[in-house]
């Protein structure tokens, strides 16, 4: 038997993705439109994904930041399982953002709060670190959507199940979804269950001055941060819903 949507009541959004190393300003558009933000990290760890990896530029081009973690053996851990390798990366990663962003009409006032978030990035679990990176961030961009974690519900088994399971734990009346998960995602059975999907759509940003072009909007948000300022970060992005 379908469930009826009250048309009459405020929509409240779920949105859901795995967690990522200081992410791309599409990720937090996706925390901001949603009324709950639910990181889905106890999946697989994939092997060069944007679990343990990022994006910066630099003088000569685009240069990626990867966390190193365990991966030996542990063929099947879930993501947050997934441990650091060599806490040798903080202070690399560190130097390498001081370097290429000296010059940024921002980076000074925001080379504190940058130093202090690597400073305090002492946890041996990538989950953990990610969530760091991303909290802090949405706290410097005044984003105050509650970040949870999967595990923290008891969810049904399969894709579409455990995605409408957790829309009805959090009472979410709509799912905001990245584009790629159109390749999986039965609408239908979402509507079965009262719940709307919408697919973001992470087209049209506008383009801002950036140093070493051309232009990629495909990067870190630190590289939006330090370019235009946290103050005006968010005239740079846009709600997806």
């Amino acid at each position: 038997m379908s469930s009826v949507v009250d048309e009459t009541a405020r929509p409240r959004w779920l949105a859901t993705v795995q967690s990522s190393y200081i992410p791309w300003k599409g990720f937090f558009d996706l925390i901001r439109s949603a009324d709950e933000f639910v990181l889905l990290d106890d999946v697989q760890f994939s092997r060069g994904s944007w679990r343990n990896r990022n994006r910066i530029k630099t003088q000569h081009g685009i240069k990626w930041l990867t966390i190193p973690v365990e991966i030996s053996g542990k063929f099947g851990q879930a993501i947050n399982e997934t441990k650091i390798s060599d806490p040798r990366w903080v202070r690399k990663h560190w130097d390498t953002i001081r370097q290429c962003y000296a010059t940024a009409p921002h980076f000074r006032a925001h080379k504190d709060w940058a130093a202090d978030l690597y400073e305090r990035a002492t946890s041996p679990y990538l989950s953990e670190i990610n969530y760091h990176f991303t909290r802090a961030i949405c706290d410097l961009l005044g984003i105050t959507t509650p970040i949870t974690w999967s595990t923290d519900y008891q969810l049904a088994e399969g894709k579409n199940e455990r995605l409408i399971s957790l829309c009805q734990k959090v009472d979410a009346t709509h799912y905001l979804s990245g584009p790629a998960a159109k390749d999986y995602i039965d609408e239908e059975q979402f509507a079965a269950a009262g719940i709307t999907v919408k697919f973001a759509d992470y087209s049209g940003y506008p383009a801002y001055e950036q140093l070493y072009p051309p232009f990629d909007h495909y990067v870190s948000i630190l590289d939006l941060i330090f370019n235009v300022g946290s103050h005006a970060a968010l005239d740079y992005m846009k709600l997806l819903r």
